[in-house]
C-alpha cells in the first residue's frame, strides 16, 4: 500500500477563504524556535542523564510547560516543516517536489498568513526547506516564505549539507552560488555525521560555520526592529526562527569544541543552546519576554547510532527507539516547550499527545479567530492545555497519522496504542523493512503507556486493536478537506 500520492488533490481543493478577524484582547507576540535534528534525549530538561549542557532550554522548561508526548508530523525535515506551517499532514501532498517546486499552494492558509490577518508582523529567519519555484538563482524565488504569509524572510533554501548554499533575503539570493565547494566528511563518524556536507555551488564569502550565529543575528535584529517602531504603529510580532542545527555539518565554534560529553555533535548542541540564549536575551532587552508566547521544539529526531550511544554514554533519543526518519518514536517524538508568562504555569508538564500541525488551530484560538473550512485539516487547538484546563479524561486531539521516511511505512497513534503497517523502522534504522516469515506479524503494535521504548510487538495478541487502528488510519488518510 503506497500512501505518498494519496489525497494530492486535497491541496488543490482547499477553500482559500480569508480568516475572520476578531477584536479580542491584546494579542501576545509569538516566537517559534525550531531546532534541526535535535533528539528527545539531548536537553537535560527531558533527559537528566544527557551528557550535554543545555542551560537555556532548561530555563525555558522551568519557566513554562514541557510536553512529553509531542510529535513532528513527519520524521524528516521537509515533511515536518510542511505540517508545522500548514496544519496539514505532509502525506496529503507530494513532498518530493521540494527541490524545484514550492510545497505550499498559492493562497493556502499558513500560521503566517493566519497571524498576518490578525494584525501581526510576520517574520521568518532560517531554513525553509519547503521549496521555491527555481528558475535560476539570479531570478526571483517564488513560492517561498514571503509568498506564504511572511512579511520578511532571511535564510537558506534547505540544510547546510544540501547544495547549493546561499542566503536568501525576501525572495532573492543575496549572492548566487557561483563558487564551488567539495564534499566533506569527518573521520571516526558515519558518512552522514560529523562535519559532513555535499558538494555543489556556494555563494562567494559564505562559510558554513558562520550560518548558525548569522541566523541568530538576524533574529535578534527582527526583535530589535520591533521595539524601534513607534508605539502607535507597533504590531504584535510573529517570529519563526528555524535553525539549521544541530543538523550536519556539525560545526561547533572554538568556545564549545570539546566541551560536551557527546563529541562534536554534543558540542554543536551546546552551541545551539547558547544561540537560543541570545534570542531570549534579545527578547528581555526589548522588554518583550513577558508578553511573548514562545514555542521551542525540533523538526525530527537525531542521526545517532547505537554505536554512538556506546561510545559516548549519551543517548540522544532519551530511551526511545530509532532515530531520524523512523516510524519508531525517536524519529518523531520531540522535546517541546511552551513559555507564556501569566498564561502558562511555570514548571509544569503535560502528557497530552500533540502534533506540530496543532500550532495553526492553537494560534487561531489564541487570537479568537475562526479558521476557514479548508484550513488546518489536521490541526487541533491545545490552548486549553496551556491554560491548565485540559478536557477531563479525554485527549485534546484525535489520532496522529504519519508517513515515515520510506514510501510505504505509515503509523497511527491513538491513545496508548501505536500501529505501524510494516515491520522495520520505515526510515534510517536497520532493519528498514522486513518481509514477515510464515506466522510472523505483518506489522507492529505497541502500547506506549507501558512500553515507550517499543520493545514488545503486540500485533498478534490484539488483532481487534490492529483492525480498529488500521480502519482509523485509512479514514484519516481519506479525510475530506474540511474542518466542518
Amino acid at each position: 500500500m503506497r500512501f505518498a500520492p494519496l489525497c494530492l488533490w486535497l491541496g488543490c481543493c482547499l477553500l482559500f477563504l480569508p480568516v475572520q478577524v476578531s477584536p479580542g484582547a491584546e494579542k501576545p507576540n509569538i516566537v517559534i524556535i525550531l531546532a534541526d535534528d535535535l533528539g528527545y534525549g539531548d536537553p537535560k530538561c527531558f533527559n537528566p542523564q544527557s551528557k550535554i549542557a543545555t542551560p537555556n532550554l532548561d530555563r525555558l522548561a522551568r519557566q513554562g510547560m514541557r510536553f512529553t508526548d509531542a510529535h513532528a508530523p513527519g520524521p524528516l525535515c521537509h515533511p515536518s516543516r510542511y505540517g508545522l506551517i500548514t496544519g496539514r499532514y505532509p502525506f496529503r501532498t507530494d513532498i518530493t517536489r521540494w527541490p524545484k517546486q514550492p510545497l505550499i499552494e498559492k493562497g493556502q492558509v499558513t500560521i503566517a498568513s493566519l497571524l498576518k490577518s490578525q494584525g501581526y508582523h510576520t517574520a521568518m529567519v532560517g531554513k525553509w526547506h519547503l521549496g521555491f519555484r527555481e528558475e535560476g538563482y539570479d531570478q526571483t524565488l517564488r513560492g517561498g516564505p514571503v509568498d506564504c504569509g511572511f512579511d520578511s524572510f532571511f535564510g537558506l533554501r534547505a540544510s547546510t549539507d544540501i547544495a547549493p548554499y546561499f542566503y536568501i533575503r525576501g525572495d532573492r539570493a543575496l549572492m548566487p552560488p557561483t563558487n564551488h565547494i567539495a564534499e566533506h566528511h569527518s573521520d571516526g563518524w558515519s558518512p552522514t555525521q560529523g562535519a559532513f556536507w555535499r558538494e555543489g555551488g556556494i555563494a562567494p564569502g559564505l562559510d558554513l560555520k558562520d550560518v548558525l550565529p548569522r541566523l541568530t543575528d538576524e533574529a535578534c535584529d527582527v526583535i530589535k526592529a520591533q521595539v524601534d517602531q513607534k508605539p502607535a504603529a507597533r504590531q504584535p510580532l510573529m517570529l519563526y526562527l528555524a535553525y539549521t542545527a544541530p543538523h550536519t555539518p556539525w560545526l561547533p565554534s572554538a568556545e564549545f569544541a570539546g566541551k560536551s560529553g557527546a563529541g562534536m555533535y554534543g558540542d554543536f548542541v551546546m552551541m545551539v543552546d547558547a544561540q537560543i540564549g541570545r534570542v531570549l536575551a534579545a527578547l528581555e532587552k526589548a522588554r518583550m519576554g513577558q508578553d511573548t508566547l514562545l514555542v521551542f521544539t525540533s523538526d525530527n529526531g537525531p542521526v545517532w547510532h547505537p554505536a554512538d550511544v556506546a561510545r559516548f554514554g549519551h543517548d540522544a533519543a532519551g530511551g526511545l527507539r530509532g532515530m531520524k526518519g523512523d516510524a519508531w518514536e525517536a524519529g518523531h517524538r520531540m522535546p517541546f516547550i511552551v513559555r507564556w508568562p501569566g498564561r502558562v504555569k511555570a514548571g509544569t508538564t503535560s502528557e497530552q499527545t500533540i502534533c506540530f500541525t496543532d500550532l495553526l488551530a492553537t494560534f487561531a484560538d489564541v487570537c479568537e479567530a475562526k479558521l476557514p473550512g479548508g484550513a488546518g485539516l489536521d490541526s487541533f487547538s491545545f490552548l486549553p492545555v496551556l491554560e491548565g484546563r485540559p478536557p477531563k479524561d479525554q485527549p485534546v486531539r484525535g489520532p496522529i497519522v504519519m508517513q515515515a521516511g520510506s514510501s510505504t511505512a505509515m503509523m497511527i497513534r491513538s491513545g496508548d496504542w501505536k500501529l505501524i503497517n510494516q515491520l522495520g523502522s520505515g526510515g534510517f534504522s536497520e532493519p528498514k523493512t522486513m518481509k514477515p516469515a510464515p506466522g510472523d506479524p505483518a506489522g507492529q503494535l505497541y502500547n506506549l503507556r507501558t512500553d515507550r521504548a517499543e520493545t514488545s510487538n503486540l500485533y498478534l495478541k490484539h488483532p481487534e486493536i490492529v483492525a480498529r487502528l488500521a480502519e482509523e488510519m485509512q479514514r484519516i488518510v481519506n479525510a475530506e478537506p474540511s474542518r466542518n
